[in-house]
């Protein structure tokens, strides 16, 4: 699947040059915005996989409103300005920007800082998965554990009868063990 674009700035030109970049090199740029309110409400409607935001637009600069996106959206935040001082980059970091670019913007910087920054929100979902896999596995591990001890209670046997017995029960049954504990901790 292409990963979905998003662009905000204030500046008509700077969209247009920055669309027609990603563009011509086979990006889906699936909106624009040029202020924060925009930015925001494009976010939660378009969810885009990567913004492309400017830092100084009217109102609520683009840190701020980053912070704002991160609240409802996992995509990746590349921010542009004018400026690079190091204020501006503790707060970007802060903010957990993804890629910093200093503007004028140019093709030859723009292009792999786009294609980096889609490849560590990849990877952060990846890892984020498998974090997700190992929890519950834990919770699993722990439902289990209980679920023994119920049984050694009911079945008066000890604890490698009692984890044989659900071992069986599972294989007779075609059930994970997870979902048998769950059963054996609601009866």
């Amino acid at each position: 699947m292409q990963a979905k674009i998003m662009i905000v700035d204030d500046e008509p030109i700077t969209r247009m040059d920055i669309r027609e970049m990603l563009e011509e090199n086979g990006y889906y740029v699936v909106g624009e915005g040029k202020n924060s309110e925009e930015a925001i409400e494009k976010a939660y409607k378009l969810k885009p996989d990567l913004i492309i935001m400017d830092v100084k637009m009217p109102k609520v600069n683009g840190i701020k409103t980053s912070s704002v996106i991160r609240g409802f959206s996992d995509c990746a935040i590349l921010l542009l300005t004018a400026y690079s001082h190091r204020e501006l980059i503790e707060q970007a970091k802060q903010s957990d920007i993804n890629t910093y670019l200093v503007k004028p913007v140019r093709e030859h910087d723009l292009l792999p800082a786009v294609e980096m920054t889609l490849n560590q929100r990849s990877r952060f979902q990846a890892l984020q998965e498998k974090m997700g896999k190992l929890e519950q596995k834990m919770v699993e591990r722990k439902q289990i554990e209980k679920a023994k001890g119920i049984l050694m209670q009911r079945l008066m046997c000890t604890e490698d009868e009692a984890y044989r017995y659900l071992q069986k029960r599972s294989m007779d049954t075609h059930t994970p063990l997870g979902t048998l504990a769950q059963q054996v901790l609601q009866e």
